[in-house]
């Protein structure tokens, strides 16, 4: 996990590249029936969503990638654990919706190839309601205490989870954030933040265990280097003082 283009890191703004290409990301099939069932699972690292190959993102990448799973990064009551920073600042959570290209027949045989994966990640941040797409995952997690526990989960729309403006967004190319820590991410950050109430992201953050029966927090990687990485941003940032059209 020690090499270039490594995830997370810090997206400085006023470095950003605004890049007209970058169009709005399209969902398809992320609206799920209740009698749909979910696995909802404790790794011992995160909780984590499977999701059925049926969702997918159809716009705003030049491919189209099939959902697999989703999982959720968090600090403590104390400490916040985003795992991507905005300008030096670290979220309370972020949720990763992790997908593989459709050109490869499964995320197995996709996650080493250079345009294997495509994650979207959105911040997580305290606010004065409840959210009721999270409350959907939220709401179960006392019975995935253990690691390696499961539990089936109805259907909702998991687009919910994400930002309703799927338009700005931050784009750049990186890697898994745990091991094998693969460099096949094409990565897109959103702009906005989702928000939980008090309640919830205490839920979210002493509910789990790990192997050693301790709570599961702060399982977010620390920031990498860029090493001179771009990233693109879909909006205007700044004024920039010069025009990047980058291919």
């Amino acid at each position: 996990c020690g090499r270039t283009m490594q995830s997370p890191i810090n997206v400085n703004t006023a470095q950003t590249i605004f890049s007209p290409d970058l169009r709005p990301i399209q969902l398809s099939g992320y609206s799920l029936p209740a009698n749909e069932r979910l696995t909802l699972k404790n790794n011992g690292h995160t909780v984590v969503l499977e999701l059925p190959e049926s969702l997918a993102i159809i716009g705003g990448y030049a491919q189209q990638y099939r959902a697999v799973q989703l999982h959720l990064h968090w600090g403590s009551l104390l400490e916040p654990g985003s795992e991507h920073t905005v300008n030096g600042r670290r979220f309370a959570a972020e949720i990763h919706v992790v997908h593989y290209n459709t050109k490869y027949d499964s995320f197995k045989e996709a996650m080493d190839r250079p345009d294997g994966l495509a994650v979207l990640g959105a911040f997580l941040e305290v606010g004065p309601s409840e959210n009721p797409y999270y409350q959907e995952i939220l709401e179960h997690l006392h019975k995935i205490q253990g690691v390696g526990q499961e539990v089936l989960v109805p259907g909702f729309n998991i687009a919910g989870l994400l930002p309703a403006n799927l338009k700005l967004y931050f784009r750049y190319n990186g890697s898994l954030t745990t091991p094998p820590c693969y460099q096949t991410v094409k990565w897109t950050i959103f702009n906005q933040t989702m928000l939980l109430s008090h309640n919830q992201m205490s839920m979210l953050v002493r509910s789990l265990r790990t192997d050693d029966r301790s709570i599961l927090q702060n399982n977010y990687r620390p920031v990498q280097s860029l090493h001179g990485r771009w990233v693109l941003a879909s909006f205007q940032t700044t004024q920039p003082s010069v025009k990047h059209t980058p291919g």
